[in-house]
């Protein structure tokens, strides 16, 4: 209006500052920021099925009362999705949103227990226990252990005990192509994939490992 800004210019401005503010709080990784669906590079059949499944639960958002877990094989682009439907639901919806890989979430924890590090185990998982939705990126990446299975145990349970919606990636697969190899549940321990199963719903990604991919291409191009 000719007497100041219009209301719907101060909700979007008030809208477009929260997300920065959410986005920043996050932990999204740098290399992730820009991940989209717009940008997802479904090669396969099944990856834009994949891409439709994890849209479709954005639109939806809050409706499903379920997380879930994008299994597949590594350059698919799970976390590129993950993280897209993350970036949705922190700019279209002002949902807090917290990313981690479950590398790095295992070493602050135990790097807790350190007496010098200043913080402790509980202020370490607090937000992850918290946080409105939750991105555990490249779950069983850690070599399996009791401890391990039990802490991630505890975080899932903590997780689902208060209906708060978990988002996982893996790498591992319940009936891998194999038989050498091994499998989510040996990876995570069969109590925690049976939770799993109660609290998320699986999206298979399967197509060319993308990375590969670029990296043939770039090797191709002329220098």
């Amino acid at each position: 209006t000719p007497d100041g800004p219009s209301r719907a210019a101060e909700c979007a401005c008030r809208r477009g500052g929260r997300s920065s503010a959410l986005l920043a709080q996050s932990r999204i990784p740098p290399r992730f920021l820009r991940c989209e669906f717009e940008s997802y590079h479904d090669m396969s059949a099944q990856q834009q099925m994949a891409k439709r499944q994890v849209e479709r639960y954005a639109r939806e958002y809050p409706l499903p009362d379920y997380g879930l877990l994008m299994m597949g094989e590594p350059g698919v682009g799970k976390t590129h999705l993950a993280v897209a439907l993350v970036n949705y639901l922190i700019r279209e919806k002002g949902v807090a949103c917290l990313f981690y890989d479950f590398q790095d979430l295992l070493k602050e924890i135990q790097n807790s227990y350190n007496s010098d590090s200043g913080t402790s185990e509980l202020a370490v998982l607090q937000p992850i226990f918290t946080a409105e939705v939750l991105l555990l990126d490249d779950l069983g990446a850690r070599k399996p252990s009791a401890w391990v299975a039990d802490t991630l145990s505890h975080i899932i349970s903590t997780r689902y005990n208060h209906k708060r919606t978990t988002l996982f990636t893996t790498n591992y697969v319940d009936h891998p192509a194999r038989k050498e190899d091994l499998t989510l549940t040996d990876r995570i321990s069969e109590r925690v994939r049976s939770r799993l199963h109660e609290m998320c719903r699986t999206v298979d990604i399967s197509g060319e490992d993308f990375r590969k991919k670029i990296r043939k291409a770039d090797h191709r191009a002329p220098r």
